[in-house]
């Protein structure tokens, strides 16, 4: 067996390059414009009052209840995708998810506005997900933290990109068009999602067999490794879609998830409004670039530990760490805001970014490690639907812990958010006592996935 693999290493490092090469521009563009369109109302949030009335609990319960529709359709989605393929679903779910994104430029009162972010999470649903299935089906486990890292990629470009873009495009609409600024950005924005799923259709590719561009050996190589693994997960793993959804493995990990989605969008929903209160300017082009700094370091700190994470050791003990950095400088970053430090904060927003961007594709490695077929369907998308309850639960508990102990910079709001990743730390530090094949396959496997 390890002549074999050692034979078939130069084939299958091939296959993994090119389909890395081919595969994961479109997806690192989908989850861009997903991302994006998510958080952009961030950058509207004051205007929203302004011209329209919407109230704060209403922004509140918007920013939130996208992520219930978006839990209510997540399995379906994921299970559809299953059926009729990563290629045509994915695309389906850009291109409706573009137009209620864009119709946000018509919102007029705080119902439309609750109304629209519960449709744009159900017509995302499946997006996050599927993706991480179909590189679980794609990718050997040795690499596939890389690929979830430069998957994940999106967000700090999203960010770093997207918010100086969506401060530009209000800028540029409030001096140039007829139209206000919150206006252009929603409908250009939710546009690039449309055009990205029809892009989708030409340049995804449902399987390893249906790739033209890998040759027969290539092929062979890749099948191989992946039958090999999809064994061993069929083995230590849940079978099916009711067990999948009853393990007590996928719960662990939803709630380790759920732990993780508070700090990051408790965090990126107001970052541009704490941004602008740490350097005291309005929201606009000046804020939008420095809110770009932390996902700047982010996005190389993501894709550096992402691609070393190749032990279960390293993901283990990394991922418990940056769990304690996320939670150790989202605190800091409060302080710094109570104590006017505008340089400390945003240094402590930086480490907490780079910090939860980096464990995010660590944390998704334990679960497709042991999850296959519908059984990976139903329970990835269990565990991305209620941990994505944290991004409901985030707004309402700070805005409410906000309410509770007023203060100028909203402090207690923030620390709220940051007591969840310790719990998160703590579960990731206990997966050391599970017992795992694909764990041992993972630190056994090293000269079939050599470069």
């Amino acid at each position: 067996m390890a002549d074999t693999a050692t034979l078939r290493t130069e084939p299958l490092a091939s296959a993994v390059r090119k389909a890395t090469r081919h595969l994961m521009p479109m997806l690192v563009i989908l989850y861009f414009v997903a991302f994006l369109d998510r958080t952009n109302v961030g950058f509207a949030e004051e205007a929203l009052k302004a011209d329209r009335g919407i109230s704060a609990g209403a922004f509140a319960l918007g920013a939130g209840i996208f992520f219930i529709g978006y839990a209510i359709f997540e399995i379906p989605s994921n299970l559809a995708l299953k059926k009729f393929g990563a290629r045509w679903w994915l695309a389906r779910i850009a291109i409706t998810w573009g137009v209620v994104a864009a119709a946000f430029a018509f919102t007029t009162d705080d119902t439309m506005f609750i109304i629209l972010r519960f449709l744009l999470g159900v017509t995302e649903a499946g997006l996050f997900p599927g993706v991480i299935m179909f590189l679980a089906e794609w990718f050997p486990n040795k690499v596939r933290v890389r690929m979830f890292a430069i998957f994940y990629l999106a967000q700090p470009f999203s960010q770093m990109l997207g918010a100086p873009l969506s401060g530009g495009l209000i800028s540029f609409g409030d001096q140039f068009t007829p139209w206000h600024g919150w206006q252009v950005m929603f409908f250009g924005e939710g546009l690039l999602a449309v055009l990205a799923g029809i892009a989708a259709i030409f340049l995804l590719i449902d399987s390893p067999q249906k790739a033209k561009w890998l040759d027969a050996e290539e092929k062979r190589a890749l099948i191989d490794v992946m039958s090999r693994e999809d064994a061993v997960r069929q083995e230590d793993g849940p079978t099916g879609i009711w067990r999948a959804m009853a393990n007590w493995k996928v719960w662990y990990f939803t709630v380790i998830y759920f732990c993780l989605q508070i700090a990051v969008y408790g965090t990126t929903f107001y970052l541009p409004q704490q941004v602008a209160g740490l350097i005291g300017q309005d929201v606009g082009w000046q804020v939008g670039l420095v809110t770009g700094i932390p996902w700047l370091v982010g996005l190389f700190a993501c894709y550096y530990f992402g691609n070393k994470a190749n032990t279960i050791k390293r993901r283990r003990n990394w991922g418990a760490t940056f769990y304690i950095l996320t939670g150790v400088f989202i605190l800091g970053s409060a302080w710094a805001g109570a104590a006017n430090q505008p340089v400390l904060g945003i240094l402590c927003i930086t480490v907490a970014v780079a910090s939860f961007l980096s464990v995010g594709p660590i944390t998704w490695s334990f679960p497709t490690a042991f999850l296959t077929g519908t059984a990976a369907a139903a329970g990835i998308g269990l565990i991305n639907s209620l941990g994505n309850l944290g991004g409901f639960v985030a707004p309402l508990m700070r805005t409410a812990f906000n309410e509770a102990m007023p203060t100028d910079s909203g402090v207690w709001g923030v620390v709220s958010l940051g007591v969840f990743a310790f719990l998160a730390a703590a579960m990731m530090a206990g997966t050391k006592f599970f017992k795992s094949k694909a764990d041992d396959l993972l630190d056994d496997d090293k000269p079939v996935l050599a470069h």
